[in-house]
């Protein structure tokens, strides 16, 4: 206990320069952040249009928004969005990744191919694939024109799919930062792992599936949290594709919180439903951070 009681001023002492050049950014966190957020909530609960006032009304906020079918259709687009998201981004981008670890001829060109998109706007991919989308002269003109007189596709006209005209642009985007990524992952494992598969028998895709994967297990974390945070904070893609169109079919809540704010001038509805956004993101991370840090692990 005394040696444990001498080395703890020591370890407070170590460091000193790092954790005062901490300083800015904790009170950066602390006052812009956490105050922000704790100012959000409290301002849902009130009658805030133009400006924010202390006009306290309950629930009523968060009784209007889930009353508005305009919210209901934002929720359901971003479950769909999300889920397909995070499943064919992960699946493209590793697919891409095995395909690129097979030390193939122009690795670095076809690596720079799949990763230009990441680095265009948002705003700059929606209007590109509005114009590949659009029956008029995208991708359907183009096949008719090939003799296929029927041939019908166009997801950002019709309202039941086009979420999904969304999610095209979205994948085609964002693949590359998730196969880049994946490809560092594979990088990282040991020669001498793959050769102990080949002595063994072991097929190629039992290797990926029970071996390699779990090894990449914090290489998908990774990869999870940063498609999870662009799922969530979603706008500036639908504005350039739909703005929101066919009529609401393709709303968003981000969209939704800044119609509210900016444009219906209605402070108390915006704040209510970015704090439905912030209380779905922590039911999500909450779990999955206790698990990771917490509870998921033995303490020794």
């Amino acid at each position: 206990m005394d040696s444990r009681a001498a080395r703890r001023p020591s370890r407070l002492l170590r460091n000193i320069p790092a954790k005062i050049a901490s300083i800015p950014m904790i009170l950066t966190a602390l006052v812009i952040f956490l105050g922000g957020t704790v100012w959000t909530v409290v301002y849902s609960f009130t009658n805030s249009k133009l400006l924010p006032r202390l006009s306290f009304v309950g629930f009523d906020q968060y009784e209007r928004l889930w009353a508005a079918p305009r919210w209901i259709v934002s929720i359901q687009n971003l479950a769909i969005y999300g889920v397909f998201s995070l499943i064919f981004s992960l699946g493209i981008g590793f697919l891409l990744a095995v395909l690129m670890d097979q030390k193939i001829r122009f690795e670095n060109t076809f690596r720079t191919i799949f990763l230009y998109p990441f680095a265009l706007s948002f705003i700059v991919t929606g209007l590109v694939w509005q114009w590949i989308l659009n029956p008029e002269f995208g991708v359907q003109s183009v096949v008719r024109s090939l003799g296929w007189s029927t041939f019908t596709f166009d997801p950002l006209y019709t309202s039941s799919i086009v979420i999904y005209g969304v999610l095209i642009a979205a994948l085609w985007q964002g693949t590359g930062l998730v196969m880049c990524l994946m490809l560092a992952g594979l990088r990282g494992i040991d020669e001498d792992i793959w050769k102990a598969a080949r002595v063994d028998g072991i097929p190629a895709w039992k290797t990926y599936l029970f071996i390699i994967v779990p090894m990449m297990r914090g290489v998908f974390v990774t990869t999870l949290v940063i498609i999870a945070s662009g799922i969530v904070k979603v706008y500036d893609l639908v504005v350039a594709q739909t703005s929101g169109g066919p009529g609401i079919a393709s709303e968003v809540p981000a969209k939704y919180v800044y119609d509210y704010m900016f444009l219906a001038q209605n402070l108390g509805q915006g704040f209510a439903a970015s704090t439905m956004m912030l209380i779905t993101v922590a039911i999500i991370i909450v779990p999955w951070a206790y698990l990771e840090f917490g509870g998921g692990r033995k303490r020794v």
